[in-house]
């Protein structure tokens, strides 16, 4: 039974990287573009925003001394990168995707539209949102709030390395408690960084729960789709 029908799966660049200090991992790519296969194979419309921090991060260029404007135009361009690597890899287990781009860059990409983006969803295209919003100051988070919102998700789902929202980080303090559901509200109060700010108030006003999984385990994306409790709920 599935529990969603439409998504907006945010996957982070850090993970792409795998055991690697940088750029991409093919066995990773291509883990992450079969559990992608799976659930459209069940009939779920998937949007996909990816980060590019195993790239570069714009405001890691910045405290180096890089304007922040075109460090975030460097940090855009690095989701295109690795927009087009997924792109490829579900293209070739035979997953039809699109790459849509915020920033125009055709043919390496087509400029992004709602109405686009939805009728490639409706035909079974998993449509890859890349370039973020277009601007600088907003986050991979921020561009994947947003797209979610737009298309209609039933729920934006973040596939990290963390299996869900802790109390603390679990990879620093192993006395960290896992939340099985916790509210937005809870989120803002306890200083819990799930998301950066603006992309946690878009969603709460916008009522699009997040569920926070660890994506890196093959099989997770399917079970999250078909409801288990995987993984944390975050609700308004």
């Amino acid at each position: 039974m599935l529990q969603y029908k439409r998504v907006l799966l945010k996957l982070s660049g850090e993970s792409l990287m795998g055991e690697q200090q940088y750029g991409i991992d093919s066995q990773r790519l291509n883990d992450y573009a079969e559990q992608i296969k799976e659930i459209v194979a069940q009939g779920v419309q998937v949007g996909i925003v990816i980060g590019g921090g195993n790239i570069f991060r714009g405001l890691s260029g910045a405290s180096k001394g890089f304007d922040r404007v075109k460090g975030d135009s460097m940090g855009m361009l690095a989701t295109v990168i690795n927009s087009l690597a997924l792109n490829s890899a579900l293209e070739a287990i035979g997953c039809k995707s699109r790459v849509l781009t915020a920033i125009r860059m055709e043919p390496i990409g087509e400029f992004y539209s709602k109405q686009k983006a939805v009728d490639y969803l409706s035909d079974g295209y998993v449509a890859i949102f890349s370039a973020g919003t277009g601007n600088p100051y907003f986050t991979t988070d921020t561009g994947s709030s947003l797209r979610g919102i737009e298309i209609e998700a039933d729920v934006m789902l973040k596939g990290t390395r963390v299996d869900g929202v802790y109390t603390a980080d679990p990879e620093k303090d192993p006395t960290a408690k896992k939340y099985d559901k916790i509210s937005f509200d809870e989120i803002y109060h306890k200083d819990l960084r799930v998301m950066d700010l603006t992309a946690t108030t878009m969603c709460k006003e916008n009522n699009l729960p997040i569920v926070v999984f660890d994506m890196d385990t093959k099989g997770n994306l399917l079970k999250v789709i078909n409801g288990e409790n995987i993984g944390t709920l975050v609700h308004v």
